[in-house]
């Protein structure tokens, strides 16, 4: 009778065994899946702050947008101005009188042009040398 009263004790302990054998495979499992799942979150997360298109690009690129859209102000101004120069230039005779003395030295009967250096020396400069 001792041997049929072995069995069912040892078929029990077996259960047991493998159900904590399950519930430690189970434990494990979870704890891998866990860190893979925060690893890939992380590298996730990195990519999104320094990736290729992150946000650190995102930032530079509308840093680059705003000086893009200055420039293109001041060179429409720029073109403005020029156009408005040609204007003067092919209907006002005065604007062309002004641009052949300014640019050309062009004068008058009976005038005379002094032309100064372009930099100033300064008495300093002259005792130098």
């Amino acid at each position: 009778m001792q041997t049929l009263n072995k069995r069912p004790k040892q078929r029990g302990r077996a259960l047991v065994l493998a159900h904590a054998a399950k519930a430690t495979v189970f434990r494990w499992r979870r704890r891998v899946a866990t860190v893979a799942i925060g690893g890939l979150a992380l590298g996730m997360g990195y990519d999104v702050v320094f990736g290729h298109n992150g946000l650190t690009a995102y930032a530079h690129k509308r840093e680059e947008t705003k000086a893009l859209q200055l420039e293109t102000q001041q060179l429409q101004r720029e073109n403005d101005d020029l156009s408005e120069r040609v204007i003067r230039l092919q209907f006002s005779p005065d604007a062309i009188e002004h641009e052949a003395r300014e640019e050309l030295h062009y004068t008058r009967t009976g005038e005379v042009i002094y032309t100064l250096p372009a930099s100033r020396v300064t008495p300093d400069a002259r005792s130098t040398k």
